[in-house]
């Protein structure tokens, strides 16, 4: 009996629990945190200190890819409170490639990781017709106090939701890259160099650093945001922490560039590619939003978690009113595979 044919994108939840998690077995007690839902990162005891690594692809663009690949994986390595410390990098170039084509790569990668303090420890560098555009796979490994570690799975009932930055920074640039000439007859040069510039906040090194700091007894979960968007991060975080969430549509932060590129592209702001903004739950709301200013991070409460498991719910607002109220379900298809390929 033939199968049905899979949409672009990560492979939706239920599929990778019936196809993929439930072929994997841990083996070693070494190994902490195995693959799951919401969880980014493995996690290692390597005696005195946790190992932690994660590995993604970038294949959703080819502007910026270099600088895409080093944010991803360093960004998985921040969600647990870690700094990053390496970085494999494999590179497939299809045919036809030039050496300027991986000059350019090189040059993004390197200035990227040397701007975040992450070495590149290795990886592979290949031309092969098995790709028709440049696909790079980064893994990021860090080490870390074990009193320091956060995973996705930890949040609580009662916690406070608190995400960082906007929405969909990462989603908004490279559509402003790869859209630039049609988004420029429509709203002006500067607007989308405006948008491009979104690029710069992809990084959540920081806002991970600081939750480090502040340790499992305050941050409850983190989870940085990624293929899916908000939404799809939320649920994945309560997926985790088998708990419910509520969230209010009105206090997430969002730019005009955000809002008026997925408007032109029909396209939902909170289910788009999002790295660069971090969310995370917490008893203290008040104590890590003081911490974040302290390092000129903006942020803001957007919801909480809640008890009951199926209780996830999106509203307007806090007022909670039930016209404006809808279900928040397991994320499928970025919304940036909708847009329009050049």
């Amino acid at each position: 009996m033939e199968t049905e044919i899979m949409d672009i994108g990560k492979v939706p939840h239920d599929l990778l629990e019936k196809i993929v998690f439930q072929k994997l077995k841990n083996f070693d007690e070494k190994v902490k945190v195995s693959p799951g839902i919401g969880e980014d990162c493995a996690i290692l005891d390597i005696g005195d200190q946790f190992f932690v690594l994660s590995c993604d692809p970038i294949t959703g663009t080819a502007k910026e890819i270099g600088r895409l690949a080093v944010y991803v994986s360093c960004n998985d390595i921040a969600s647990c409170g870690v700094r990053p410390l390496g970085l494999l990098v494999t590179i497939l170039l299809p045919p036809e490639s030039t050496e300027d084509d991986l000059d350019k790569i090189m040059a993004e990668i390197a200035e990227t990781a040397t701007a975040l303090n992450v070495s590149i420890i290795g990886g592979h560098t290949e031309v092969t017709d098995a790709v028709a555009r440049i696909v790079i796979n980064t893994t990021a490994v860090g080490i870390s106090n074990k009193n320091n570690v956060i995973s996705s799975s930890g949040a609580a009932p009662g916690d406070k939701i608190i995400m960082t930055k906007t929405a969909a920074p990462e989603g908004t640039a490279i559509i402003a890259f790869e859209k630039e000439e049609e988004l420029k007859k429509e709203f002006g040069e500067a607007f989308v160099k405006k948008a491009q510039s979104m690029i710069s906040q992809i990084s959540v090194i920081e806002e991970g650093a600081a939750a480090g700091e502040l340790g499992p007894e305050i941050i409850h979960s983190m989870h940085d945001i990624t293929e899916g968007g908000l939404y799809g991060a939320l649920w994945e975080t309560a997926e985790a922490s088998k708990t419910g969430i509520i969230v209010y549509e009105e206090n997430i932060p969002i730019t005009d560039e955000t809002k008026k590129i997925c408007e032109f592209y029909n396209l939902n702001p909170y289910r788009l590619i999002a790295s660069g903004t971090m969310i995370m739950t917490t008893p203290n709301p008040e104590l890590v939003l003081e911490k974040l200013k302290e390092k000129n991070i903006p942020a803001a409460v957007i919801g909480e978690i809640a008890a009951n498991p199926l209780k996830r719910l999106i509203y307007k607002n806090e007022k909670q009113e039930t016209e404006t109220m809808s279900v928040l379900r397991a994320p499928k298809s970025d919304e940036l595979y909708k847009v329009p390929r050049s």
